[in-house]
């Protein structure tokens, strides 16, 4: 039974809490917050424990911690708990600095702890399938990667100012799923991005609507799209096509039921945020890390992949503010 820390109660760290004891072989057996009652009621919903972070990372009856806090202390935190002993799960962005992502991973490769950074949609199914069929040889050679990831409604400004941006935050997890996907990072990136959503996101410095174009050393092509609002729901879809065939894994809707009638064919909208689209992949995230920590088995995503999302960030970041594009060796 490998025995958790949660580090953070919010919203995600619900998510967290979740997966953690729906797991038959994982314990959630203490949970920290900067502000002790959030710590308190998350840890009474789940037969915890509330304590201080330093009193988990320190404690060695526990076997691993799941970081959930706000991404200023990733770094910190995981540095903290690999020299303490414990595996680590660890929720996107590694950092919103890829300078320190870089020396945590220095750190954290010299503990040899394991470490997954949490990329949840790789786990999901139907993007997993699509993976799966092009490994198969199904479409034979990648050639042109699409990926499209809209949210139904922006965050609050107050959030997008402490986020690091669009490309940090919300886009991260397509440059993991572009390098999933494909098999390997591109070697240039071009940006181009607007706050046409939300003035106030613009005030803040920030983007809400994105598109960029990553270019592989084969000469294949990837569009990642990204907007913060798309009115009927969370968009999530990925197409590839192939030298020979193309592979679609499409939105998961509300529910399967289709109208046909005189005046047209009407279907049910994509379920609406990440909690509905995304909870099976948070539970297999789960399980995965808990097969590396207990089996030996191979961590399918490592801190490397998330300092390579964060450069892939750094990257477009840099693009969309120069219109030039700009390569990842450069970053």
């Amino acid at each position: 039974m490998l025995k958790v820390g949660l580090l953070g109660a919010g919203r995600i760290a619900g998510v967290h809490a979740t997966a953690i004891t729906s797991h038959p072989q994982s314990e959630l057996v203490a949970v920290s917050d900067f502000y002790p009652e959030a710590a308190e009621k998350l840890a009474a919903q789940y037969g915890a424990v509330a304590r201080s972070t330093d009193e988990i990372i320190a404690d060695p009856a526990i076997d691993a911690v799941l970081i959930a806090t706000s991404t200023d202390t990733h770094s910190d935190l995981m540095e903290a708990a690999t020299r303490a002993g414990k595996a680590v799960l660890c929720e996107k962005p590694v950092d919103l600095s890829l300078e320190r992502a870089r020396a945590c991973q220095n750190v954290v490769d010299a503990t040899g702890r394991p470490v997954m950074i949490g990329f949840n949609r790789r786990f999901d199914t139907n993007f997993g399938a699509l993976k799966a069929a092009l490994a198969g040889g199904e479409i034979g050679k990648a050639e042109l990667l699409s990926i499209t990831s809209f949210d139904p409604a922006p965050p609050p400004v107050a959030y997008i100012k402490v986020s690091g941006g669009i490309f940090r935050d919300m886009m991260i997890h397509d440059f993991d799923m572009a390098n999933f996907i494909m098999g390997s990072a591109p070697v240039s990136i071009s940006a181009t991005a607007s706050s046409i959503v939300d003035p106030d996101i613009g005030a803040a410095g920030d983007f809400d609507t994105a598109i960029v174009t990553l270019r592989y050393a084969g000469g294949e092509l990837a569009v990642i799209k990204n907007s913060r609002r798309a009115v009927y729901g969370y968009d999530q879809r990925v197409e590839l096509l192939g030298s020979e065939g193309l592979l679609q894994a499409q939105n998961m809707l509300e529910n399967t039921v289709v109208k046909s009638g005189t005046g047209g064919v009407t279907g049910a909208k994509p379920t609406y945020f990440f909690l509905e689209r995304y909870m099976q992949a948070y539970k297999a995230e789960w399980s995965a890390f808990v097969a590396a920590i207990t089996e030996g088995a191979a961590l399918p995503v490592t801190l490397a992949d998330g300092v390579l999302a964060l450069a892939m960030a750094e990257a477009a970041t840099k693009s969309a503010k120069t219109g030039q594009p700009v390569l990842l060796s450069d970053i």
